[in-house]
């Protein structure tokens, strides 16, 4: 009997070794299958500064590489579609050498980072063209806020297809820790990069995306990964939605996250939270500590942007392993960084930003107007606090972000908001509006707002920024 049942599970493994990799991998228009449980989560590599300094290398080509398990052809940085996360500290320096090996013009963003939005630092008015080699140097504040941003192409018209493509990576400031109790200063972390592809035969889809299409969720390039804990470990993971147009309403079923930074800028506070809305752009640093050993799912919930908008379904994006010795859980404080509070400051001017859109949804706005670079649609000074009133008047939801400076939400449909830092992103609803107010700090020139839905901001809803002394 004991032999038979050894020779059942070895046909039963056998099976196992020879099916397809990924079950749950999608390449048609079919709604997406559940995805099979996947190897341990793997960290990017990264590349870290040293006595104040960065030096790195971004070579950008489309190559056949592993992505999610199979090999497809995808837009790389480094050569691979999810490239390394480049770290750094407040007042470091960043020298970044960017090579073109696509057929078309590209650049980079660091998405949501305080630096020059000029010269040879965050300027997205630069287009590197085909064979060329750009020198990117930027020189980040000392005060410069910890957490977790990111880089991508913003070449316009291209940015959403060169995302889509597989063009985006992580970057991380440090210091996040340092507002932690001493116990929990050298907790593990795990990046958490949300980003997506849609395939057509061996290639990852940068033409005639859909945004509502089924797609291939990742964390990190893999579907559904394992991330392991242990029973009352406390871990600091990484959230960042770093795919072209989707939103992501991330659930850890059984848990709540401990909210400690969103957009990069640490909280006043730590709030907990059993979901997290992440709309494109968007990221939130969150301590999560684990539950009774078994198996659980780190989700994204189901969403829908409105009548003219996506849904996007539910999905799995990683199961999450707790097992191993228990450890105590750690009380996490209440309190945890200093932020500025514009909500008495002193208001220099005031703005109205409308966002809307053609009926075809083929064409996008922004105070009536398509995005032009040489035009200047909103003039502000340095060392000011202007209030700005940002109103959508589409039947879509839209992720409202602007560059250089971060914001403080203020109120959502007329709703004041519980702030607890700044941020760089915000969701505004459908016929909706919401006002923030935005510090003019340390930085002249020309500079962008627009919707971080990149198919979007590529059919022109996007505007110039211009700040002048």
């Amino acid at each position: 009997m004991r032999s038979r049942l050894c020779l059942i599970r070895l046909v039963a493994a056998m099976i196992l070794a020879i099916a397809p990799p990924m079950s749950g991998f999608t390449t048609g228009p079919s709604p997406s299958p559940s995805v099979r449980e996947g190897p341990r989560l793997w960290d990017p590599p990264q590349l870290v500064s040293h006595n104040g300094h960065l030096r790195a290398r971004l070579v950008v080509e489309r190559r056949r590489v592993d992505v999610a398990g199979r090999k497809l052809w995808a837009l790389t940085y480094n050569g691979h579609y999810m490239p390394p996360t480049l770290r750094i500290r407040p007042g470091d320096r960043l020298e970044l050498a960017m090579e073109n090996r696509l057929g078309t013009a590209t650049n980079l963003h660091v998405h949501g980072l305080h630096v020059s939005p000029s010269g040879n630092s965050d300027n997205i008015f630069v287009h590197i063209h085909p064979g060329e080699t750009f020198h990117y140097s930027y020189r980040f504040p000392s005060t410069l806020a910890a957490g977790t941003y990111w880089y991508h192409s913003h070449a316009h018209p291209m940015s959403g297809p060169q995302v889509a493509g597989g063009m985006s990576g992580i970057i991380i400031v440090d210091g996040l820790k340092q507002y932690l109790p001493p116990v929990l200063r050298r907790i593990t972390e795990h990046v958490i990069a949300l980003k997506d592809f849609q395939v057509k035969g061996d290639t990852v889809k940068t033409k005639d995306l859909h945004i509502s299409a089924p797609t291939n969720r990742t964390v990190n390039g893999q579907l559904n990964p394992t991330i392991h804990i242990r029973p009352g470990e406390t871990q600091l993971w990484r959230l960042a939605n770093i795919s072209a147009n989707i939103y992501y309403k991330v659930h850890l079923q059984g848990q709540r996250f401990h909210v400690i930074a969103h957009d990069a800028n640490p909280s006043d506070r730590i709030w907990r939270a059993g979901s997290l809305l992440l709309a494109s752009g968007a990221r939130f640093d969150v301590l999560v500590q684990g539950g009774p050993n078994g198996r659980t799912q780190l989700q994204t919930l189901p969403v829908n942007t409105g009548p003219a908008g996506n849904r996007f379904p539910q999905a799995t994006l990683a199961t999450v392993v707790s097992e191993g010795a228990p450890m105590h859980p750690v009380a996490l404080p209440t309190a945890f960084a200093p932020t500025e509070d514009l909500s008495h400051a002193a208001v220099a001017a005031r703005q109205t930003i409308v966002f809307s859109e053609n009926t075809a949804g083929t064409r996008y706005y922004i105070n009536g107007k398509q995005f032009d670079m040489n035009r200047v649609d909103i003039r502000s000074k340095l060392n000011t606090v202007e209030e700005w009133t940002v109103r959508n008047d589409s039947n879509e939801e839209h992720s409202f972000h602007v560059h250089t400076n971060d914001f403080q939400l203020m109120s959502i449909n007329g709703r004041p908001h519980r702030s607890y830092g700044w941020q760089d992103t915000a969701s505004i609803p459908p016929k909706g509006q919401m006002v923030i107010r935005i510090h003019f700090t340390d930085y002249i020139g020309k500079t962008v707002m627009h919707c971080h839905i990149l198919n979007h901001e590529d059919a022109g809803m996007m505007a110039v920024l211009e700040i002048v002394k």
